[in-house]
């Protein structure tokens, strides 16, 4: 090729390029956006109205922000990326100096009028962009991003250690299935490994799962095409655990050990009641963790119930025993075989006190009659009698006797009581990880 015919190519290149205009102003009249079209803005870009116009988004979480157990709503963070055709806004790249993209404002465009069903959250809290990316195929695309409170329905049996299933339901206002149908853009897997790595706030939840089910509608007169994303939390247990399940199984424990404090000291009784009101402090704070709203008791508050019920019922025996013991005392202290009272009558009788209660002096008192001295004399032989076998002090009657053995049997049912209670718990709360 000769110098001139590579100078004739290059005056043409250049000339060919300079006849292209490479201005936004130039696409927009090839689209017909530089004035106003409402058509654009109010018909489904679709050039055939049988055709279907088919939505694609993805949802992805940045954050649990917080869950309301007493109001059954989930508050989080989302971010949705939305994605369909439009079939009059398409061009050719090479034609507009490369331009493949083009941002314009969305409210001269259609719009998919999607939105979630479980949405309860204000309109201030949406953070969307005005303008939709168009591409030259005619790919459009828009980003919201959401502080969004949803209505999720809570199983709080298994609290703490619960899981919770809430849905997000995407569905069109005005459009059913034959104009509309939606889809997801990226796998599940995706979705839930990119929510994990971008996730900023979680509070005491983790993400187990983010999954997409399509809700296929199908007919002219059919009901809107859905698409439910189900996301999946578990709760971070820990903390009630220490503030909470560990200090009632120590109430419950502390109870078994106050059955080795002696009865006669009295202090007994008033252990067991500072317990129990310990335990009640406890369920009020349960009262506020917990929704009245409840079909099934949680096995958490099952669980306070039977401690309660344990100490009130072990201060409930604390009192029989401690009245039985009384009345023990008073009968034991009228009691005729009382050696103490027949020295008591028998000194009273002579109108002068006797200093030696166990009569080793009685052989003094010479003023005293014979048949006085035969009495003391056999006071002095049963109270040496009674001494043998507990260091001098009466035999129980009937009531004490009572009092020890139910003390003794109570004792036994409780640590039998206690050990199945723990154990039910264990089978319980094992499979939802207590133990991990």
């Amino acid at each position: 090729m000769s110098a001139w015919s590579t100078l004739a190519l290059l005056v043409l290149a250049a000339s060919c390029a300079a006849a292209l205009d490479c201005s936004y102003e130039t696409l927009l009249s090839h689209l017909k956006l530089s004035s106003s079209n409402d058509l654009l803005s109010i018909m489904r870009p679709v050039r055939n109205w049988t055709e279907t116009t088919r939505v694609r988004l993805d949802m992805l979480l940045y954050g649990i922000i917080d869950v309301d157990e007493k109001s059954q709503t989930l508050t989080s963070h989302v971010w949705i990326q939305m994605i369909w055709n439009n079939d009059f806004l398409t061009w050719t790249p090479s034609q507009f100096c490369g331009i493949d993209r083009l941002a314009f404002p969305k409210s001269k465009l259609w719009v998919p009028d999607i939105i979630i069903q479980e949405d309860t959250s204000d309109t201030g809290s949406i953070t969307a962009s005005s303008f939709v990316t168009v591409y030259s195929t005619g790919l459009m695309q828009m980003y919201i991003r959401q502080r969004l409170t949803s209505t999720c329905t809570l199983d709080l049996y298994n609290f703490p250690f619960d899981t919770q299933s809430c849905e997000f339901t995407f569905q069109s206002m005005n459009f059913n299935a034959q104009s509309i149908m939606l889809g997801t853009i990226s796998s599940d897997d995706f979705l839930s490994d990119t929510s994990e790595q971008i996730m900023v706030t979680r509070g005491e939840w983790k993400l187990e799962s983010l999954e997409a089910d399509k809700n296929m509608s199908t007919g002219r007169n059919s009901k809107p095409n859905q698409l439910i994303y189900q996301v999946k939390i578990s709760r971070k247990p820990m903390l009630y655990i220490i503030i909470f399940i560990v200090p009632l199984l120590c109430l419950l424990f502390l109870d078994l050990t106050s059955f080795f404090i002696d009865e006669a000291r009295g202090e007994k009784l008033s252990f067991k009641i500072t317990v129990l009101l310990s335990i009640s402090v406890l369920l009020l704070i349960l009262k506020d963790m917990l929704p009245s709203t409840e079909d099934s008791l949680p096995l958490i508050a099952s669980y306070c119930i039977g401690v309660f019920a344990l100490v009130g019922f072990s201060v409930l025996e604390a009192m029989l025993v401690s009245f039985l013991i009384d009345v023990d005392k008073a009968k034991t202290a009228r009691r005729p075989d009382n050696p103490r009272v027949e020295v008591d009558v028998a000194v009273e009788k002579q109108k002068e006190p006797v200093k030696d209660v166990d009569g080793v002096k009685l052989a003094e008192a010479q003023h005293l009659s014979e048949g006085d001295l035969m009495k003391l004399q056999e006071i002095r032989a049963c109270q040496r009698e009674v001494g043998k076998g507990d260091g001098g002090k009466p035999k129980p009657s009937c009531y004490g006797r009572a009092a020890t053995i139910i003390d003794a049997v109570y004792f036994c049912f409780y640590v039998c009581t206690v050990g199945i209670f723990i154990a039910m718990m264990y089978v319980k709360w094992a499979p939802q990880g207590f133990f991990d």
